[in-house]
């Protein structure tokens, strides 16, 4: 998969280059140029709105938009995703953190930051509680016991730390339970999980 980072001046930060060593970068002016399988990453600059940095034109199919917020809000997160970004973080986040969005987005994820995740997942969660009567298919079948409270919560919001503590486990063997989860699940992320779980539409 390709990369182009594409900013008001064609200079890559040196994170940028670090995480993805091969990615070429443009221009806006040139971000039409960019073709094939690929993410395209879009710096928001301080001062700057949603619309002056992603394209009119959402991307082609085979293509994903992210945006990179010199500062980001869940505001912003939120105006980005409905421009058809896949996905918003920092522009300055670290190499190893591109590259996890890249891999979420490139598997058809949503990237969308930890607090604003945290947000929509409790808020589910709520809607949950006071909706009783609400259908809720039986997921917890196709899961081990171990894996159903795993799931139950990454539904409550709770991050990968606080399940770890939570069940006396290690945090390594949480990701070890959630890649098993998604996949018996067929769901790509903690969002999807958690609107399953809630018996939300995905």
């Amino acid at each position: 998969m390709q990369h182009w980072f594409v900013d008001r001046q064609p200079v890559a930060l040196p994170t940028w280059r670090a995480a993805m060593p091969q990615a070429r970068v443009l221009a806006r002016a040139q971000a039409g140029v960019a073709q094939g399988a690929g993410i395209l990453w879009f710096r928001q600059r301080s001062g700057e709105a949603v619309a002056d940095v992603l394209p009119a034109v959402g991307p082609a199919s085979n293509q994903y938009f992210v945006l990179l917020c010199d500062e980001p809000d869940e505001a912003t997160v939120l105006e980005a995703l409905a421009a058809g970004a896949a996905g918003c973080c920092n522009s300055h986040a670290a190499p190893e953190v591109l590259q996890q969005v890249a891999l979420v987005v490139a598997n058809g994820g949503l990237w969308v930051g930890q607090s604003l995740l945290r947000r929509v997942m409790g808020s589910s969660a709520r809607i949950l509680a006071r909706q009783p009567a609400l259908k809720v298919d039986d997921w917890s079948a196709l899961l081990s016991e171990r894996e159903a409270q795993v799931a139950r919560l990454v539904a409550g919001a709770s991050s990968n730390k606080e399940i770890a503590g939570q069940l006396s486990i290690s945090e390594r063997t949480v990701k070890a339970h959630l890649t098993s989860i998604f996949e018996k699940l067929g769901l790509r992320d903690r969002l999807q999980l958690s609107l399953r779980i809630n018996g939300l539409p995905l």
